[in-house]
């Protein structure tokens, strides 16, 4: 399972790469776009398998544990999250004002893309994901929603907190009062590490009982 999530990711980063290079960086956005609308259904899938930054972001995240320049310390000034919004209406603001204005396209996704992989050489990707990423904002609010998601079955979980040490957003905790793993559906990517590591398979994808989280 693993290397067919590599294999997706690494298809979805060569057509982003594609795209931006052929000038067509018009067409990702009208993917982000429906991934949004995807979001509402299955989660944040776009997060875990198509998104470029996500995909570089994991290698160079082992890059940055094997020269051990890693912290798991979080910014104080980023905890809140509001800034992941206000990147995101200065990215909208700044791509239009240069189209209408001087007749360019600024570069917008691959400075991100760039951003995301040298805040990872310090920080865990959860900082990135959950405090900084305007597209993440986006993503977590359609995620919210989602009809589909990953759940943890109580009657199965022994707290072991495997699948929390795996998970690159912070989206799974182990709840102190009943030993319980939790899944944060706004944040959880969708990805497979917390299923392959849990040894009771108690982490599942599942449809979304209202009235019952």
């Amino acid at each position: 399972m693993k290397r067919i999530d590599t294999v997706v990711r690494i298809l979805f980063l060569a057509l982003f790469l594609f795209l931006i290079i052929s000038g067509n960086m018009i067409l990702w956005l009208a993917l982000f776009a429906f991934s949004l609308v995807a979001t509402l259904f299955f989660g944040r899938i776009y997060c875990g398998y198509a998104c470029p930054m996500n995909t570089l972001m994991i290698p160079t995240e082992w890059l940055s544990k094997k020269l051990k320049i890693q912290t798991n310390h979080t910014p104080k000034w980023l905890k809140s999250g509001v800034f992941a919004w206000i990147f995101l209406i200065v990215s909208i603001t700044a791509m239009l004002l240069s189209q209408k204005l001087l007749h360019i396209n600024l570069p917008i996704l691959p400075t991100w893309l760039v951003v995301s992989i040298l805040v990872i050489l310090r920080y865990r990707p959860a900082v990135f994901h959950n405090l900084i990423c305007p597209f993440g904002a986006l993503q977590r609010a359609a995620g919210r929603f989602a009809m589909f998601t990953k759940k943890v079955d109580k009657a199965s979980c022994i707290g072991c907190r495997l699948c929390e040490k795996v998970c690159p957003d912070g989206a799974i905790v182990v709840q102190n009062e009943d030993r319980k793993a939790v899944i944060n559906q706004a944040l959880c990517h969708q990805c497979t590490n917390c299923t392959e590591v849990c040894t009771k398979s108690a982490v599942i994808y599942t449809k979304r009982k209202y009235g019952r989280e």
